[in-house]
C-alpha cells in the first residue's frame, strides 16, 4: 500500500505563531484564551496540560491577562476585554486581519458589506461584529434572500473555498445586474494551496485521510473537496480514530490535514498506515485486517 501525502497540508504560519504566543505568555504568567485558539482538540488538550485557561466569555475571565485567537474578534469584543482592565495579547492571524480590513474599506467606500462564509463561525461573528448592516451568504439559498441595494461589497471568511466564493459572487451579479458589486478576495492562501493540494490527492488516491479537528471549518472543506474526487474519504482527528477495514483492497492512501492539525498528529496517523501496510502485505486479505484491528 503506498501511502503519499498532499504537498500542502497541516498547520499553517498563523496558528503555529498563536500557539507559539500562549506557550511563550505561560512561562511568565497566567493566561486566558477567549475562545478555542484552534480548532483542534489535540492542540486545546496540550495547552491546557500547559496550564493555560479557555473561556468563552469575557465574564468568567480571573486572569490578568487575555489572549484573542488566530480566528480574530470584534472592536466591541476587544473594547469590553479592556473595560475590565485584562491585558490583551493578540493571536488574530495577519490573513484574518486583512479580512477585517478588506470589509472596513468596503463600508468606507459606500457598498453594504456581504460576507460569505458561516454565520455562527467566530471568524465570521469577529468580521460582523461592530457592523449593524450586513448580510451573510452560504449557498445559492442565502443568496436568494438578500434584499436589493444599489451596491454590494463581498469579502469571504479566510477558510471557504475560493471556487465556491466565485461561484456566489457571480449568483449575486446575476441576481442584481442594476448594483454595483466589489469583491475582494480575502480567502488566505494556505487554505487555498491545501484545497488545490487535496484535489491532486484525491485523484491519485483510493482512499483518502483528512486529518483535522471536529469542528475545524477548513478541514470539513478539505473532506468535502477531496469527496468530489474519491469515493472512499475518511475524516479523522487522531490515529485511533482509523479503522483497518476503510483500506480493503486500497492501493494508494493520500493524506491533509487541515490548518490546525499538529505534524505529530500527522506523522502518527502516516506511522499507524505504515505498519498496516506492513502487515497486510505480510498477510493479505480480511483475515490480515482482522488480526490487526484486535492487536490495536
Amino acid at each position: 500500500m503506498n501511502i503519499i501525502r498532499a504537498e500542502h497540508l497541516g498547520m499553517c504560519f498563523g496558528v503555529r505563531d498563536a500557539i507559539a504566543l500562549a506557550l511563550n505568555q505561560t512561562q511568565t504568567a497566567p493566561l486566558t484564551i477567549l475562545g478555542d485558539l484552534v480548532h483542534n482538540e489535540t492542540v486545546l488538550a496540550q495547552l491546557r496540560d500547559r496550564g493555560i485557561h479557555i473561556q468563552h466569555h469575557v465574564a468568567n475571565v480571573n486572569t490578568a491577562n487575555v489572549m484573542i485567537t488566530a480566528h480574530g474578534t470584534s472592536e466591541t469584543t476587544l473594547k469590553s476585554v479592556r473595560e475590565r482592565g485584562l491585558n490583551v495579547l493578540e493571536a488574530t492571524c495577519p490573513l484574518v486581519r486583512v479580512a477585517h480590513r478588506a470589509v472596513a474599506e468596503l463600508i468606507a467606500a459606500g457598498f453594504h458589506p456581504v460576507i460569505i462564509g458561516k454565520r455562527d463561525h467566530v471568524e465570521v461573528r469577529g468580521l460582523t461584529g461592530d457592523l449593524t448592516d450586513f448580510d451573510v451568504v452560504l449557498n445559492e439559498a442565502d443568496v436568494l434572500q438578500l434584499p436589493e441595494r444599489i451596491r454590494f461589497g463581498i469579502a469571504a471568511q479566510t477558510t471557504q473555498p475560493i471556487d465556491k466564493v466565485r461561484y456566489l459572487v457571480g449568483l449575486i451579479r446575476e441576481r442584481f445586474p442594476q448594483a454595483e458589486v466589489r469583491f475582494i478576495d480575502t480567502v488566505c492562501q494556505p487554505t487555498k494551496q491545501r484545497q488545490t493540494a487535496a484535489v491532486t490527492l484525491a485523484q491519485q488516491s483510493d482512499v483518502v485521510v483528512v486529518i483535522g479537528g471536529a469542528h475545524s471549518n477548513n478541514t470539513h472543506e478539505l473532506v468535502a473537496r477531496c469527496r468530489q474526487h474519491c469515493p472512499r474519504v475518511h475524516h479523522v482527528q487522531t490515529a485511533a480514530d482509523l479503522r483497518p477495514e476503510w483500506f480493503a483492497n486500497a492501493q494508494t492512501v493520500g493524506l491533509t490535514a487541515g490548518t490546525s492539525t499538529p505534524d505529530t498528529t500527522i506523522a502518527d496517523i502516516e506511522s499507524w498506515l505504515k505498519q498496516f501496510s506492513h502487515e497486510r502485505d505480510e498477510e493479505p486479505g480480511p483475515r490480515a485486517a482482522h488480526k490487526w484491528h484486535q492487536a490495536n
